[in-house]
């Protein structure tokens, strides 16, 4: 294989690779699906195998350092237990995992045995009448049981929370408290023009709670400053001085897509560069191919996937967002 790094004209280089197990999600999120159907699995998945030799395949030609596992909801596909018992001889310095937390209690073993030192769970609302509201799907007290054994266990837990005017931006305080009471850090996830709210401009505009309103009412309340982040981090982050972080992903108001380095696999094989682009790019063709050969062409599938990113800020997609994972 050629040995010059694949990178755009920016300057970037795939360095995060997101793999996405399943479409399917045993919630129905109101800022995800809008009829409230929750997301059956595709029925093209690539098998256990060949997924993991994707995987392999583009951290040959990449220089990809850190696997996120994503869905959908990854602990309800059936590629999930085979999937983390390989992950290990991936060979990725960091491997982390996305989930709603409701089946982490009953995985949990399984995170630890594959090596899996941090994991982010989604948790909207800490009031379990505006959870059913917000998910349309699942319980809240089995989602905290989870975090909390996790917790017990040693994982640094990460809360991702999506602040939706007029449905839970009260709970931004009390999601706060939560998280520096247990020593994690929460990231106030900007509402995304994905799937429906990609047509709903109106929606979007009524329910959209930015950086600047999250920011405004944490000061009211607690004294913060900027905290430092990695380059390619997506997030901005801040200090509570004596007591710990919290973090704001601001697509809309402050965006970071002139250093994303992420790349995006399904589970059906196909290769996404960019959130805001429809674009994508088969591999379970190649993965018939000779190794050499295969190589070279999912090479050319990552330059690709490379131009496909977007140069300043998210514009959005009509493609919903568990599809091809967060």
């Amino acid at each position: 294989m050629p040995s010059e790094s694949i990178v755009d004209a920016q300057g970037r280089r795939l360095g995060n690779l997101r793999v996405s197990l399943t479409s399917a999600c045993n919630y129905a999120c109101i800022y995800c699906v809008a009829d409230g159907k929750r997301l059956q699995a595709r029925d093209d998945s690539l098998p256990l195998d060949k997924l993991l030799l994707a995987v392999e395949y583009l951290k040959t030609v990449n220089p990809l350092e850190r696997l996120r596992i994503t869905g959908g909801e990854p602990l309800i596909s059936p590629l999930f237990d085979g999937f983390m018992k390989a992950v290990r001889r991936l060979g990725f310095e960091d491997v982390s995992l996305t989930s709603n937390g409701q089946l982490l209690s009953r995985k949990l073993p399984l995170l630890l045995e594959a090596g899996v030192k941090r994991i982010n769970i989604s948790l909207d609302t800490l009031d379990a009448e505006a959870f059913q509201r917000i998910a349309r799907g699942g319980d809240l007290a089995t989602v905290l049981e989870g975090i909390d054994r996790a917790l017990a266990a040693g994982l640094q837990v990460k809360i991702n929370m999506v602040p939706l005017r007029g449905h839970n931006h009260d709970q931004i305080l009390p999601l706060l408290e939560y998280c520096l009471a247990r020593g994690m850090e929460l990231r106030f996830i900007e509402l995304m023009r994905m799937g429906h709210l990609a047509r709903d401009d109106e929606t979007f505009r009524q329910q959209f709670y930015g950086l600047a309103e999250i920011l405004e009412l944490i000061g009211q309340h607690h004294s913060f400053g900027a905290a430092p982040s990695a380059h390619s981090s997506t997030a901005l982050r801040f200090d509570i001085a004596g007591r710990g972080y919290f973090g704001v992903i601001a697509n809309a108001s402050a965006p970071f897509c002139g250093s994303c380095n992420r790349v995006r696999l399904s589970a059906s094989g196909w290769l996404h560069g960019c959130l805001s682009s429809s674009q994508s790019h088969y591999l379970g063709d190649i993965l018939e191919l000779p190794r050499d050969l295969a190589l070279t062409r999912i090479r050319e599938l990552s330059r690709r996937a490379l131009i496909d990113k977007q140069t300043t800020h998210f514009t959005g997609d009509v493609m919903i967002m568990k599809v091809i994972g967060g």
